[in-house]
């Protein structure tokens, strides 16, 4: 989805929150920018040139806070959708931060460990005068992980000269990661959906799952619905897919994936592809790849009642009303993934405060911030025959434009 979809996104129900055109134009403008390139030297003696962004989005609630990724198609106008995505993520949650997102144009795969070091310090050099726990808080993304967060600290650390380990979360815990981040963002979206399902009287342990896209959200999600019950009858990869009606041997189907780096040719299961996947006919849809995944030339094929959202941005806005005209739930990303920003939240208090949480401590306050964040949507989608993604958007709109205007920014 393109920036110019989500701004429309706004103007389409500025009615409804009772917005004017420049607090339209505040909303979806972001507070700061930086686009630039940075060099880094390769393992060969050759130099490399990079292209970075951070975008933050903002400020009214808190500090910034959103991921960095390190992906190949990364530019200004992604980066500036997930930015604003954050935002109403954020505040939707009810969290005390802004949004923001970052990322380095770069597929990581052709790079050594110590390439990819060099490459996040480098970044963390660019931006270091822009974030900090009070100013913009990054996080790991698509394709950066603790180590890649770990680097990061380290350098903004050696340059501030003290420790500051609440610049940056999803770090290794031995730095002061959060536990029960690792699986956080899965964790919550399952919580959500279990909640989703009562409400829509669908038993879960009847409830067939198809999951698109299997890396960390979309296997740890596939791990937790099965052990509660749900049955996961398939999951794709960026190399295919595969499907057993009768259920995935889900823990079976992640072994083969890290020896075969890949979920297809699964023993006990049938080769199919990403789009056989859209159309099977389940209870819950699990979008958890990239964007744009779910468009208008594929909405007609989905059968399931409910879609849980894990991936940003999965389904376009042509895809929204498709869906929509066809009766089903889209439970949207900016709750359906908010677990991983929430526990990050957690991860940033501990930092700051010094003090730590043990793991069902920090999975007993997940469950309730998301699951009462889930109601304070569903009731005015029932009462205001909206859809979830637009109460979602309203809640969080609502709720940053109260502050604007307490600050008299508006």
């Amino acid at each position: 989805m393109t920036f110019s979809d989500i701004k429309q996104r706004v103007e389409d129900l500025k009615k409804e929150i009772v917005l004017t055109d420049k607090e339209v134009e505040y909303l979806t403008t972001p507070n700061k920018v930086l686009d630039f390139e940075f060099e880094i030297d390769r393992d060969d003696g050759s130099k490399k040139k990079l292209h970075g962004y951070r975008i933050q989005f903002n400020r009214d609630l808190g500090p910034t806070k959103g991921g960095i990724r390190f992906h190949p198609h990364v530019d200004t106008d992604e980066v500036k959708s997930l930015a604003f995505w954050m935002a109403l993520k954020c505040s939707l949650s009810g969290l005390p931060y802004g949004g923001a997102k970052g990322g380095v144009e770069i597929n990581p795969k052709e790079y050594s460990s110590k390439e990819l070091e060099k490459v996040s310090r480098a970044f963390v050099r660019e931006i270091v005068d822009h974030v900090g726990p009070w100013k913009d808080v990054p996080a790991p993304d698509v394709y950066t992980t603790p180590q890649i967060m770990a680097w990061m600290l380290d350098e903004f650390e050696k340059i501030k000269g003290e420790h500051q380990p609440g610049f940056i979360t999803g770090k290794p815990l031995v730095l002061g990661g959060s536990k029960g981040r690792g699986y956080s963002t899965a964790q919550g979206g399952v919580y959500v959906l279990l909640e989703a399902l009562q409400k829509f009287d669908i038993d879960p342990l009847t409830a067939k799952v198809a999951i698109q896209g299997f890396g960390n959200a979309g296997m740890n999600a596939a791990l937790i619905l099965s052990k509660e019950g749900l049955k996961v009858v398939a999951v794709s990869d960026s190399r295919g897919a595969i499907f057993n009606d009768d259920g995935l041997d889900v823990e079976a189907v992640i072994k083969h994936k890290q020896s075969t780096k890949s979920v297809k040719d699964f023993e006990g299961a049938t080769n199919i592809s990403t789009e056989e996947l859209l159309g099977l006919d389940v209870e819950v849809l699990v979008p958890a790849a990239l964007e744009n995944s779910i468009t208008k030339d594929n909405a007609n094929l989905i059968k399931a009642p409910i879609i849980l959202e894990l991936a940003n941005g999965p389904v376009t806005k042509e895809a929204d009303v498709i869906l929509e005209e066809k009766g089903i739930k889209i439970i949207p990303d900016i709750l359906a993934n908010a677990g991983g920003v929430i526990v990050s939240y957690y991860e940033w208090v501990q930092n700051n405060t010094g003090d730590y949480w043990e793991e069902d401590f920090v999975l007993e306050k997940l469950k309730k911030q998301i699951v009462n964040a889930f109601m304070n949507i569903y009731k005015p989608m029932c009462d205001e025959d909206i859809s979830l993604r637009e109460a979602a958007y309203i809640v969080a709109i609502k709720r940053i434009i109260e502050a604007a205007r307490l600050r008299g920014n508006v």
